[in-house]
């Protein structure tokens, strides 16, 4: 086996196509839900493509105190799935393969049964995985443990899985202490989101910042043509 990668990320919802690149480009990937929950973040939140522009499609959740985590973080309206799955319906039905997921898509929805933001947006990315052909290991940082600091958390969560490389998204340079990775002999290797190829997409001008389902809807199992890690990794899937 090659240099064992690791990545360490907040679970988003339906996240857009460069959050499963990142996944796809490692051995490993870490879910990091011990962390603070943050207002207007990705968490529990993504855009969509609509005829009157790129709409967000928002879980309303609970915060009862700044230092509440994402592990920690529930669902305000019980409701919330069946509207969204609703809204999906109503903008992507006319999409190309919408009909092939959605069977797949309707049942995470409508039989969603925990109230918990970290636990469904967990649903949502294994299946999603699952169809795109990821095989990447996901675990929880909580079956981990990585003591304090914010880099020496990463550095020491990666040290638990073996890893001997770091694959971080780009907004972590404004704070990621790369030195403390090399003094553990860790290589940080940095993912590049530049270069994305456009899609068949609806309404357009198009749009590469939005959920992957709108990829999967318009491109179905052609998806992951249009997705930078299995192009560069040849990890293409008959």
């Amino acid at each position: 086996m090659g240099i064992l990668k690791t990545a360490i990320l907040q679970s988003n919802y339906i996240p857009w196509k460069g959050y499963f690149d990142l996944i796809n480009s490692v051995d490993e990937f870490i879910l990091y839900d011990e962390m603070q929950y943050t207002k207007n973040d990705w968490r529990n939140r993504n855009k969509i493509k609509t005829p009157n522009g790129v709409q967000w499609l928002t879980i309303p959740v609970k915060q009862d105190s700044l230092e509440q985590k994402i592990n920690e973080t529930k669902v305000f309206d019980p409701k919330w799935n069946i509207k969204h799955w609703r809204t999906l319906q109503q903008n992507y039905s006319k999409a190309p393969y919408f009909k092939f997921y959605k069977e797949l898509f309707e049942n995470l929805y409508l039989t969603n049964s925990t109230s918990y933001l970290s636990q469904i947006n967990l649903l949502f990315i294994t299946a999603i995985c699952n169809e795109l052909g990821i095989k990447t290991k996901i675990t929880s940082s909580e079956q981990y443990s990585y003591g304090d600091g914010k880099t020496e958390r990463l550095v020491n969560l990666v040290k638990a899985t073996g890893g001997k490389e770091y694959v971080s998204g780009p907004a972590a340079k404004d704070y990621l202490n790369e030195s403390l990775f090399e003094e553990a002999g860790i290589k940080v290797t940095w993912m590049n989101y530049a270069g994305y190829q456009e899609y068949h997409q609806l309404f357009p001008p198009f749009e590469h910042g939005v959920s992957i389902l709108d990829l999967l809807f318009n491109e179905g199992p052609n998806a992951s043509l249009f997705m930078k890690s299995f192009v560069e990794l040849g990890k293409i899937h008959e």
